[in-house]
């Protein structure tokens, strides 16, 4: 038969591993490579294909039957459709596309041509698939339930500036999703799901990144089909490098394991290599031969051979892509964490995270995510003079009717006494520090029964959700977090910019808590309390702290309970006694001239009242901000007044 003439769109950076296929293919008569369809010239060493950056065009003055699409992922669906027009089959390489809709595009085009569209997961070109199924089908390994997946690569920084696309979510407001587990580990997650059958039910994803950039360089995803199997895949690039970087780092291997209650499967996907473990210590250890994708997709054009690995078998794959592209942005990691290698001009060339290849390892064997391991990292800590002080939880599981939202816990003084509580019998909804409002627009986002006038807290269907978008900024002294506050119909209500940070005082430290309200709804947005609609004194609303719920002595300054509630004073102080006998204030400090809601006897919580009397309508913007000191000791009136103080300079 005649070569079939292909055309390579995206010759460059990867591009150049489908030159070198092309290369030894058309040595062997298989293959012309008759265009080049990329921005710039591309020199060619082997023929001399016609060369543009028009792909549609190109594909119909060649009349090249095949068309290999190489290029960023955000510009696969346009560039596999204009091929598809034009009258080619197409090779696209992984992922298909960064949405499902962008993949449906394609899928419309496929069908509406007739034509083929492969994906170019080259992993599932491998026979290592089909045995492992097959070893998993028979039950030699007993009861399987689950797959765990785990790569440890190194790449130094300079692999993130390889590209205008390199390392970011987005570019120039359009989903590119390069990111650890969306690209070089894409092949990980589609031969797990290549393994089991069944729709997805649930899909989990905790994303980080040590290297400052907009994706994830670490991060593991959790997968659950109908059935209750479980796949993950824990992935880092900020392994140590144990080889020298060929080009662009590192490159280690990569496995999937299938536990199963008679045997161990271990598939290392990248060298085709399939280790079976059986009780009785029988190990055996096979190599498996691959196809290349493009070769298969020439025998189906020539022949009707199945296709390996056809757009449609690749929809589970994209609806994980899709959760990591609506997963919050990946959370920074500390570089306290890190291991930083820096050249002689002191530039970052390398980052590592001591202990990550074991810690992903762990994630794939007991199919686990990294929170729930006892990572470091993955916990937003403040630090005050390098001693942790407080715990922040950016997406808590928590009931609907809690009217979920994040929130500092752990928060104790420098002697260790804790002072918050979280999720205390007597209101369940009370979250250590935190931000919650009864009522916005109609919506509680404080959590618990609503008060209804004329008829008093009554369970309604009403509670929103404060979702955590992205920290931009992370440290040990605090973080900026952006944040959705979404209403039970889905809607977001408001967008709130929420800064913290901590810092040391001439005797203890101060908590400097600040947010920003921006209202999303096109209308003035009115903030209402349980006191607005006629349960005098219950005006809570805006920042809130919920100290311990013990029952030992308690006390507010300058006063009791009954002569700062709804106060307007700009700072007042409340202290406790641990049922250990270790003395703790807590001094608070404001300038918005909102009244204070203050609990004691009930319960101990000092927090704002936004709507004491009536309600606060705002338009675009609302902000406020709370400055506590958390000391060890009890203070008298004219000791607090002085550390109010210093809270607000």
């Amino acid at each position: 038969m005649a070569p079939v003439k292909v055309v390579l769109a995206g010759a460059t950076g990867h591009g150049r591993h489908h030159l070198d296929i092309l290369r030894e293919l058309a040595g062997r008569g298989v293959v012309e490579l008759a265009g080049v369809c990329d921005l710039r010239p591309v020199e060619v060493d082997f023929c001399a294909p016609l060369q543009s950056s028009d792909l549609g065009e190109l594909v119909a003055k060649t009349g090249a039957e095949i068309t290999i699409v190489c290029t960023p992922i955000n510009t696969h669906a346009d560039l596999a459709i204009a091929a598809l027009r034009a009258g080619s089959h197409v090779l696209l390489e992984k992922p298909p596309a960064p949405s499902p809709e962008e993949q449906r595009r394609i899928a419309e085009v496929v069908a509406e041509t007739g034509l083929a569209c492969q994906v170019g997961f080259q992993s599932l070109g491998s026979a290592a698939i089909p045995a492992l199924r097959r070893l998993i089908a028979d039950g030699r390994l007993g009861r399987v339930r689950g797959i765990g997946g785990w790569g440890a690569w190194h790449r130094p920084s300079a692999y993130f500036t390889r590209a205008a696309w390199a390392g970011k979510r987005r570019l120039d407001g359009v989903d590119v999703m390069d990111g650890a587990l969306t690209n070089p580990f894409a092949h990980a997650i589609a031969t797990a799901l290549a393994l089991a059958d069944g729709p997805i039910a649930e899909i989990e994803t905790e994303l980080f990144r040590a290297h400052p950039i907009e994706s994830d360089d670490t991060s593991c995803v959790r997968v659950r089909l109908e059935d209750g199997f479980t796949i993950t895949m824990a992935a880092t690039l900020c392994a140590p490098c144990v080889e020298p970087p060929p080009g662009r780092g590192g490159r280690g291997e990569a496995h999937l394991v299938v536990q199963g209650d008679a045997g161990r499967a271990t598939l290392t996907y990248t060298h085709d290599r399939l280790k079976v473990e059986l009780p009785d210590g029988s190990v055996t250890t096979t190599v498996h031969d691959r196809v290349g994708l493009l070769e298969n997709l020439i025998d189906h054009v020539r022949t009707g051979a199945e296709l390996l690995v056809p757009l449609a078998a690749t929809e589970r794959f994209t609806q994980v892509l899709d959760a990591i592209r609506l997963a919050p942005e990946p959370t920074p990691i500390p570089e306290r964490h890190q291991l930083v290698e820096r050249d002689a001009a002191g530039e970052v060339v390398s980052r590592v995270l001591p202990g990550v290849a074991d810690l992903v390892r762990r994630s794939a064997l007991e199919l686990a995510l990294y929170s729930e391991l006892d990572v470091p990292w993955t916990r937003v800590e403040l630090l005050v003079a390098g001693r942790p002080v407080a715990v922040y939880e950016p997406r808590p599981d928590l009931p609907a009717t809690d009217s979920p939202r994040p929130y500092l816990h752990a928060v104790r003084t420098l002697g260790g006494v804790e002072v918050t509580q979280v999720r205390p019998e007597d209101h369940v909804h009370h979250l250590g520090v935190g931000v919650a409002i009864s009522d916005l627009g109609g919506v509680n986002f404080w959590g618990g029964r609503t008060y209804v006038k004329d008829q008093g807290p009554t369970w309604l269907d009403d509670h929103g959700t404060q979702r955590h978008v992205a920290f931009t900024r992370l440290d040990d002294g605090g973080f900026t977090e952006h944040l959705e506050w979404i209403g039970p119909d889905g809607r977001p209500v408001v967008r709130e910019e929420r800064t913290v940070a901590a810092r040391t005082l001439g005797q203890g430290w101060a908590l400097d808590f600040a947010f920003t309200l921006t209202n999303l709804t096109g209308a003035p947005l009115e903030i209402n309390s349980s006191a607005t609609k006629g349960r005098a004194g219950a005006g809570y609303g805006g920042f809130f702290w919920r100290a311990p719920g013990t029952s030992v002595e308690r006390s507010t300054l300058p006063g009791d309970e009954r002569a700062v509630h709804g106060s307007t004073g700009p700072w007042l102080a409340m202290s406790g006694t641990t049922p250990e006998g270790r003395d703790w204030t807590l001094v608070f400090a404001q300038a918005d001239g909102d009244p204070w809601f203050v609990r004691v006897e009930e319960y101990p919580g000092v927090g704002q009242a936004l709507a004491w009397e009536r309600p606060l309508t705002f338009g675009t913007t609302l902000r406020r901000r709370v400055v506590t000191a958390v000391l060890d000791g009890r203070l008298d009136a004219d000791a607090a007044c002085a550390v109010a103080g210093e809270l607000l300079r």
